[in-house]
């Protein structure tokens, strides 16, 4: 007996309704119809599977549908592993066999790494700013060591931190000798280079624990570090002599620079003092007094006594 019919409208119905029917008992007899309705029902699954997001089903089956079903079930897969790595932050991920949501996706990821690239370089640009306008906050801006302010700051912390260690130190005052006369005969703009040209010889040869401030002018200040005052004494000798050996060069030809020093050790004040660091600056700056006021280009100790030793 032909039962095509009822074979068709069994398949019809694995087709169109919502629920998966039940088969006959008598069709299970037809091997063909059998098969046939297995694939079908197979293909069904995994399309409904599909609809559901669901990419992880086993495609057994043979054929062009199967075959079809397995190359979009592995696109999908891969397109979930792109996204999961735009989730992360990667957007070097573009799709190449969507057609239409390739060219729609890739789009979206060139202009998320075109945004990510300008918020990078917009937070580059302001950690440059941030890290620049803090440096100027702390540091004069013609030679670029600290500014009065930073450096007691700095000094008043490495102070009570050598005080508590017994770790003698220095500070020292230094001025340009007769800077004033050096502006008025090759101008200001030659005065700021040659204060330039004076830090950086100085700077190239403190140590790494030593440091520098502008503490106005044409005045300078330096701290050291684990020196006692004879060998601080000797360090600024040093400094004196180095000065005019390296001329700064202008226009007119090179020019030597002179400078007066005034040296106090760390132990001449009370480290337990709020004004300890300026106690200190103003024994420095007393000793630089005299060495500008007993001939320039001198290093002139301070004491408790104010027994003033200096070079000749």
């Amino acid at each position: 007996m032909d039962r095509t019919k009822e074979y068709l409208e069994q398949i019809y119905k694995l087709l169109r309704d919502s629920k998966i029917p039940e088969v006959q008992n008598e069709f299970p007899d037809d091997p063909l119809f059998t098969q046939i309705y297995s694939e079908l029902r197979s293909i069904r699954e995994i399309i409904h599977a599909f609809s559901t997001g669901d990419f992880s089903c086993s495609i057994d089956t043979r054929g062009i549908i199967p075959g079809c079903l397995k190359a979009v079930q592995a696109n999908l897969r891969h397109l979930i592993w792109q996204i999961q790595l735009v989730e992360k932050g990667n957007y070097s991920q573009e799709v190449r066999f969507m057609g239409e949501f390739s060219l729609a996706f890739n789009n979206m990821i060139r202009k998320l790494r075109s945004s990510l690239n300008e918020l990078q370089e917009q937070e580059r640009t302001l950690k440059e700013s941030e890290a620049r306008f803090k440096f100027l906050a702390n540091h004069d801006p013609l030679t670029g060591v600290y500014n009065r302010r930073s450096f007691i700051e700095l000094a008043g912390v490495e102070l009570a931190n050598a005080a508590s260690m017994s770790v003698p130190c220095c500070l020292a005052m230094m001025d340009i000798d007769h800077f004033k006369n050096f502006n008025d005969t090759y101008g200001h703009l030659a005065g700021d280079e040659a204060l330039r040209h004076a830090v950086k010889t100085i700077e190239i040869t403190l140590r790494k624990n030593d440091f520098m401030g502008r503490y106005g002018g044409e005045e300078f200040i330096l701290f050291f570090h684990d020196i006692d005052d004879d060998t601080g004494f000797k360090v600024l000798e040093r400094l004196r002599k180095t000065l005019p050996e390296k001329p700064v060069f202008l226009k007119n030809g090179p020019v030597s620079i002179h400078a007066s020093f005034g040296l106090v050790g760390s132990q001449m004040a009370d480290s337990k003092s709020k004004d300890y660091v300026q106690e200190l600056i103003n024994s420095a700056d007393t000793a630089l007094y005299t060495a500008k006021n007993t001939g320039r280009d001198k290093v002139v100790l301070y004491n408790y006594n104010q027994t003033l030793n200096y070079a000749v």
